[in-house]
């Protein structure tokens, strides 16, 4: 299974102790050079970033369709932009992205795409958590925004509402 991750949820994540989650779940993740930027900067010293540069599971690939980033560069951040193009470019099986305008534009190339919640989702079906709900105040305790709607709709989806 090829997976190529965003920052969002390797930061969301290593928030909450989680990253483990990430090889048990899908083996080997990619980020491209714009994530692996954003999530191991030395100068903003996020929870996990010792974890993340550690990490034999996270690999990092270049993006060769430089043009492609640019055009979606004029609606999307570095890192979405690699991310999406990436997952093209390697013909991923999924994309791991939270932020909605993001996850919009992959979909809308056919790509499959989950996020820190799908990935906390997965790993309770897979019995390597045993509620999701704990994790999910953990994320609001660090300021993960999820509305009310979607906080309600993945404890149902868990069997936890």
């Amino acid at each position: 299974m090829t997976v190529v991750t965003n920052a969002g949820p390797l930061i969301a994540l290593a928030r909450i102790r989680q990253l483990p989650l990430l090889p048990a779940l899908y083996g080997e993740v990619i980020m491209p050079s714009a994530v692996r930027d954003e999530v191991l900067d030395t100068d903003e010293r996020r929870e996990g970033t010792a974890m993340l540069q550690e990490a034999e599971w996270l690999h990092t690939h270049s993006v060769s369709d430089r043009i492609a980033v640019a055009l979606l560069r004029e609606r999307l951040d570095a890192g979405e932009s690699e991310t999406i193009v990436l997952a093209l470019q390697l013909d991923a099986d999924v994309v791991l992205m939270d932020e909605a305008r993001g996850r919009r534009v992959a979909a809308a190339r056919g790509i499959a795409v989950t996020g820190t919640l799908g990935t906390l989702l997965l790993a309770n079906e897979k019995g390597l958590i045993d509620r999701v709900a704990p994790h999910l105040a953990r994320l609001q305790d660090e300021g993960f925004y999820m509305s009310t709607t979607l906080y309600e709709k993945v404890l149902k989806r868990a069997g936890e509402a």
